[in-house]
């Protein structure tokens, strides 16, 4: 199980301001899927919050085992079944996220696909990266997207699992850390904790609130430097960044990262950032990668597909796409990038190709 650290403060704010309601701060961090996790709780003893971390440190240490491409747990097992094409009976913890991706990957049109386990593979993203990574060739890029691995190609009747595709194979390195995060948030509200937040890398969820204040979210540059923009989440919602900076390598002075557009077998290359606010860091997830890969033409119209309220985008021009939801509650650092709301952009799109 990771390591757990805990540590206490008290809000910023009321530390310098000396309100009267010191409401603690408990912090807890530990190691998972190659980075680290973050724990913020509000309101909780001491003891509390010992055992929440537990809970916490438990499921990712499953999810991580189980769910890791290459770690020779639950996963590896189902995909060397899958190539059979055969049925078997898959592990229980599973089905729940695979109903959840093939949901996703239908209404994205298939832009969010964790079927093509063989292209990140291909790429060397498929568990852990090999230590000088190349780009592969244009014959074995082709090969793999010639296959048309999908998830509407998986077969799912109880506890049975089969492939009709036998070049599908599960990749859910990318996703997996969001389920963690919302199997997490579920089991803390079990508990009875009523403010809290979770964090790894660009995802998180936070409930309830911050004694008092919203939470404050910044948002990196596409760049991964710097703060682009601030989000204030209150309630219970999720935020989940997908950028280039995430999962790459350099090759040749070109940068490749890890979102792979199934339709190319390439890295997505229209995108900078992308942002989106769900009710679910699984959701999030997907909608982000599917939106990422959509690209600035087709984004607004997946995202309506995906019902996503709040998306901001970043493309490769350094424009900033946004919905109108998101551009109502978005605070913006910098404020000299041109900004396009979807409705404008959607209308501009129409426009050119009428030739007006």
């Amino acid at each position: 199980m990771p390591r757990v650290w805990l540590g206490v403060m008290l809000l910023a704010a009321c530390a310098i301001g000396g309100c009267q309601d010191k409401t603690p701060v408990i912090l807890a961090q530990l190691d998972a899927f190659g980075g680290q996790v973050d724990v913020s709780l509000v309101g909780v003893s001491e003891e509390q919050a010992q055992q929440a971390s537990a809970i916490i440190a438990q499921d990712f240490a499953f999810l991580e085992r189980d769910w890791t491409p290459g770690s020779f747990g639950q996963l590896d097992r189902v995909n060397r079944l899958l190539a059979t094409g055969e049925s078997f009976v898959a592990p229980p913890s599973l089905r729940p996220l695979l109903e959840q991706c093939k949901h996703y990957e239908r209404l994205s049109a298939g832009l969010f696909n964790p079927g093509i386990g063989k292209l990140m593979a291909l790429w060397g993203f498929h568990g852990d990266p090999p230590a000088k990574p190349v780009p592969p060739s244009a014959q074995a890029i082709a090969a793999r997207v010639s296959a048309k691995p999908s998830l509407a190609q998986l077969e799912i009747q109880g506890l049975q699992l089969r492939s009709t595709n036998p070049q599908l194979m599960l990749d859910l390195g990318a996703i997996a850390p969001s389920y963690a995060i919302d199997l997490a948030m579920e089991h803390l509200m079990d508990l009875g904790v009523r403010n809290a937040m979770i964090q790894t890398g660009g995802e998180l969820r936070a409930i309830g609130d911050r004694s008092g204040q919203p939470w404050r979210i910044p948002i990196r540059r596409p760049s991964g430097s710097g703060v682009f923009a601030i989000l204030s989440i209150r309630g219970d919602e999720s935020m989940v960044t997908r950028a280039a900076y995430d999962r790459n390598f350099i090759f040749e002075g070109k940068l490749y990262h890890a979102i792979i557009d199934p339709r190319t077998g390439r890295p997505a290359d229209q995108v900078r950032s992308v942002t989106v606010v769900r009710d679910s860091v699984f959701a999030g997830a997907a909608t982000a990668t599917a939106l990422f890969v959509a690209g600035p033409e087709r984004w607004a119209a997946i995202a309506q597909q995906m019902d996503a309220r709040y998306v901001v985008l970043v493309d490769a021009a350094g424009r900033v796409h946004m919905t109108q939801a998101m551009a109502d509650r978005i605070e913006l650092v910098d404020s000299d990038e041109e900004i396009l709301i979807a409705k404008d952009a959607v209308a501009r799109l129409a426009a050119t190709r009428s030739g007006l």
